[in-house]
């Protein structure tokens, strides 16, 4: 989960990010409240860990996603109303987007 500055606490690695980079279209078109959806039903998924997200005034956006492991990944990526979601943002929200997955070695945080 994240704490009220907006990162996540994680546990001591190794663990898995996943990072969406995107570039949003203009207008909403439903983005804010299926955004919000796919957190609530992230956060119930096995493996998952977190997630932190930022996004500046011309619409680009980094969104990391941290997971215990590939498998939980996958089966995210494979959740069916996850699958709306990304079909919708390819569709409409979306000028371009990347997503990465990485294994985090190690981590280190100013205390």
């Amino acid at each position: 989960m994240n704490d009220q500055s907006g990162f996540a606490k994680l546990p001591v690695p190794p663990y898995y990010a996943v990072i969406f980079s995107s570039l949003r279209t203009a207008g909403d078109h439903g983005y804010d409240d299926m955004g919000q959806r796919m957190v609530e039903l992230a956060c119930q998924q096995l493996g998952y860990l977190g997630a932190e997200s930022a996004r500046n005034i011309d619409g680009f956006g980094i969104t990391v996603s941290y997971w215990t492991d590939e498998t939980s990944i996958l089966t995210w990526k494979r959740h069916a109303e996850h699958q709306i979601a990304q079909e919708t943002g390819k569709q409409r929200w979306y000028e371009h987007y990347e997503t990465r997955v990485a294994k985090v070695e190690r981590a280190y945080a100013l205390k």
